[in-house]
This record gives C-alpha cells, structure tokens and sequence, in this order.
C-alpha cells in the first residue's frame, strides 16, 4: 500500500514529481523560526550531496567548482531547470524556506538526472531561510548571480522589514556577489517593484544595467517565463516589474 502511494506522486510519462502532491502556502514568514540545519560556515557545505556526479567523494578538495548562482525563494525550480542547460559549467542552487516545496525540487532534480543521463548534475536545492543565513552558504565574492523572482510582497507597512530586498540585505547580497555579478528582481505588484528598484538604485554598490545589456542577456528572457509564478501572470496577461543591476566596486 505504502508503494503504491509513493509511486503515485510522479507522473508515469514524464516520470517528474506532481506538483499536487507537494503544495504549500504561498509564502512563509521568514522571521519566524524554523528547524533546519544550517552550516556554521560555507566550508562545511558538502557538495557531494548536493552534485554527487562532480563531487564523488564528501571532501573533494581537488575540485575547485564553487556555486556561482542562488535562486533566492526557488519555488518549484523552474528558472533552476532553465539555467541548468544554458550554463552547464556553473553549479547552481536554489534556496526555499518551505519543506514541501524544497521537497518538491529534490525530487525534480532526482527525477530530470534519471531521465536524462549526463544533465542536471549542476543544480540542488536546500531548505533554508536565506534572510538569515547567506553568509553561512557563501563565501565574500563567491556568488556571480542571484535571482529574486517573484517575492513575497508583504504589502502592510509593518511588514516591509520581511521583504527579501531590503537596504540590510543588500549589504550582505553585495558581500557575496563577485564584482560584476548581477542581482534580478522581479515581480507582478508594482508598488514592489518601485520598492526592490529603490533600493538597489541607492545601494552604492549596484548599477542597473543598460538597455542593451539586457537585451543580450539570455537570462532576462528566462524571468518571465520560467517560473511558475511567471507564466501565471503571462496567462492571466498581467504586468511585470523587473530591476537587473551590476555588483560594482564601491567608489574610494
């Protein structure tokens, strides 16, 4: 009895988890606390669990590879799924607060790994608050991008101080961001958007990239139609926000 009801949560074409079976609510209160282990410093992330086909043995110091991209509040892994071809020399992670849908992600990966032999070994996902703990997962100047998509709003006033783009925050997404890394934001409310751009536009170490920049960033592409959340808003024909901005040294 116990099989068949874990063998019903994939779908037999596609052998990928359904989502049906791992929902959640929409968001969760990152200030509250939550039990999960967390490493006391990035050097004790062990990467063989997490890229087991690259990282064989559970210390590894003859591989080099760090994770050079976050997918802050991952969702069901879509934009990781996305990238995880157009960049397969990057490691990639995403970082999810929820445990059904951090478990959702898990099992995706397993899944798309199985059936396509060889792919997907660059991506893993871990329960975590990142509000709390990015510099427990990453090292100064480690990370070269990081994605906000599609973020908790916290509409009421009182709540803003649980907004994942804050002015604190970004003193620590600008720790770990290399120079020249890059930040994307997105959203479908507004009054966030202006929010996310505000603070970024006043941070003395991001720049917003150019016009043309991104145009020819393949990834700008991605931040609307990866996500779950994304095409939800292309379907119902709503309006995006984006704020894309360049990790910059700070001016002497």
């Amino acid at each position: 009895m116990i099989e068949k009801e874990t063998t019903s949560t994939f779908n037999k074409s596609t052998g990928l988890p359904r989502k049906r079976f791992y929902r959640a609510r929409a968001h969760s209160n990152p200030l509250s606390d939550s039990h999960f282990p967390v490493p006391l410093s990035p050097s004790q992330i062990d990467y063989s669990l997490h890229y087991p086909q690259l990282f064989p043995a559970a210390s590894d110091d003859d591989n080099p590879k760090r994770i050079q991209f976050a997918d802050i509040g991952c969702g069901f892994g879509g934009l990781l799924v996305a990238l995880s071809t157009i960049f397969p020399d990057k490691l990639m992670i995403g970082m999810e607060i929820r445990d059904k849908v951090s478990e959702y992600v898990k099992e995706r990966i397993c899944a798309l790994r199985t059936t396509n032999p060889g792919q997907y070994q660059n991506i893993s996902v871990v329960r975590t608050n990142s509000m709390k703990y990015i510099p427990n997962y990453f090292e100064k100047g480690q990370l070269t991008k990081m994605f906000f998509l599609f973020p908790d709003p916290h509409f009421k006033e009182k709540n803003h101080r649980r907004r994942v783009i804050s002015p604190h925050l970004l003193d620590e997404y600008a720790y770990t961001l290399a120079v020249g890394g890059i930040i994307y934001t997105i959203t479908d409310v507004e009054e966030l958007g202006e929010w996310m751009k505000g603070c970024l536009e006043n941070h003395p170490m991001f720049k917003a990239l150019m016009e043309e920049e991104l145009e020819n960033d393949p990834v700008v592409k991605l931040l609307t139609s990866a996500t779950e959340e994304g095409q939800k808003v292309a379907r119902n024909g709503g309006q995006t926000f984006q704020a894309v901005y360049r990790r910059i040294a700070p001016s002497l």
